[in-house]
């Protein structure tokens, strides 16, 4: 069954204010990393600031990994959708790298706030305690960033004109 067209509120939205919602809305992204020949995805859970996204991950990982070989990644972030004219999604090219300091310090509040499980780690389980104790922090930069909302037609995809930030673009 078709959709009707789009309307109301998140019509007259523009595609980067549509893009920052969908993102502070959502909570797993699919990163796509690779270290040569052989790509690789991954479930990841983000809290973004803006257009940048901050995630957590063990540093022996896969992806973390791929990471440190070429820093270059894709990143998706949609819900499982039935009906083609629903989709709505941001998709990604940018640059992931390592935080520390300051900015793993905003990344962790950033990150505690969305998930309160890691904001009060004084009451989280053990056993997230101690996984915690083993990642590390990373931001994607974007350098391109697409808004799609199949909602306006099949295939409707808005590129984002992205703002410069201290952390990066």
């Amino acid at each position: 069954m078709l959709s009707p067209p789009a309307s109301g509120a998140c019509m007259k939205m523009k595609p980067f204010s549509k893009a920052q919602l969908y993102l502070q809305k959502h909570n797993v992204a699919t990163l796509a990393t690779s270290e040569g020949r052989f790509p690789w995805s991954a479930a990841i859970f983000y809290a973004s600031d803006g257009h940048i996204l901050y995630f957590l991950s063990s540093p022996t990982s896969r992806h973390a990994l791929n990471l440190n070989q070429n820093p270059q990644v894709a990143v998706t972030i949609q819900e499982d959708y039935s009906d083609w004219l629903e989709i709505k999604g941001v998709q990604i090219e940018g640059v992931a790298s390592e935080i520390s300091g300051t900015e793993e310090q905003r990344a962790r509040m950033l990150y505690g706030q969305k998930f309160p499980v890691i904001g009060k780690l004084a009451q989280a389980p053990a056993a997230i305690v101690k996984a915690l104790a083993k990642v590390r922090w990373y931001k994607i930069v974007p350098q391109k960033m697409y808004f799609i909302d199949n909602s306006f037609g099949l295939g409707n995809r808005d590129e984002i004109e992205l703002p410069i930030s201290e952390y990066g673009r």
